[in-house]
């Protein structure tokens, strides 16, 4: 019985100190023309355990609970231990009662080239740079945690943009691109910390929680009650891009949202919408194929 009662609490305290996250990460070399080296099937499995076996907070996650993720890494050239590549990051969370997965962050990080020694040890210290290589993927662990706890409390994503901003600030001591400080525009990892820690942007995270949690998670039972709720929070991006207008945050938030928003509006019971259509027309243009689906 003891052992029994013993075996019943190790199990139980390996879910309450399960890891964070539940990361696919994928090494894409075809643009070297030599995908099969060995070194990007080493990285590729060291990403994945590093990701994934790296307690980044002091919250409990029991297993169910870990936030599913991706990232692919898009190796254009290498030479030695020096790489030049890309990372596409995609992060979702579960929406209450259903099936479905929304997605919360996606970003298309193109300046990410790092040095790497296969099986080099890969550290990530919250004070200190250790590499480009771990820099770049303990920023956007931390920018997925962020959003994703956005999503479920009100500013519960605060205390992760705060360490993804301690990261930007010590790497901009490394030469590297992406951490340098925004100017002009840019879409660097910089530039996009500076933009959610910004006063100006201070109610993207209410608009980020009440979109999900007062409307996503309340379709299941009341699916004109929920949309009239994603209406309202998706309204008030207007008076954010009325500050700054085209945004590097909304852009960041619509290439993650706008399939979404096109698909819940384009079916089930009928919302007035002309206002967000014409919203959303204005403040992100690029979508405006997928605003032409959503039904009047």
């Amino acid at each position: 019985m003891r052992k029994k009662f013993l075996f019943i609490c190790f199990i139980f305290s390996m879910c309450l100190n399960s890891q964070e996250l539940n990361c696919t990460l994928v090494v894409n070399a075809q643009q070297t023309g030599n995908e099969n080296v060995q070194v990007f099937k080493t990285l590729e499995k060291q990403l994945n355990e590093f990701i994934n076996n790296t307690r980044w907070s002091s919250k409990s996650f029991e297993t169910q609970e870990r936030i599913e993720c991706s990232m692919v890494i898009n190796i254009q050239n290498y030479q030695t231990d020096a790489f030049q590549a890309s990372i596409q990051i995609q992060s979702a969370r579960p929406v209450y009662n259903s099936f479905y997965s929304s997605s919360v962050y996606n970003f298309n990080d193109k300046d990410f080239n790092f040095n790497y020694l296969e099986y080099q040890n890969l550290n990530f210290n919250t004070t200190q740079f250790e590499s480009n290589l771990v820099s770049v993927i303990a920023f956007h662990v931390y920018m997925i945690l962020g959003m994703d706890a956005d999503t479920f409390e009100l500013n519960g994503g605060s205390s992760y943009y705060k360490q993804a901003r301690d990261i930007v600030s010590y790497s901009q001591q490394s030469s590297f691109k992406g951490w340098e400080p925004p100017a002009g525009g840019a879409q660097t990892r910089s530039a996009l910390i500076n933009n959610i820690l910004s006063p100006t942007f201070k109610d993207f995270h209410s608009i980020l929680f009440n979109y999900h949690f007062t409307g996503l998670d309340q379709l299941a039972k009341d699916i004109k009650g929920g949309k009239i709720a994603l209406v309202n929070s998706l309204m008030k991006l207007e008076d954010l891009n009325k500050r700054r207008p085209n945004s590097f945050l909304l852009r960041v938030f619509f290439d993650a949202k706008a399939d979404e928003i096109s698909d819940v509006f384009s079916d089930g019971p009928s919302v007035n919408i002309a206002k967000l259509v014409s919203m959303l027309n204005k403040v992100a243009p690029t979508h405006s194929n997928k605003w032409k689906n959503i039904k009047f």
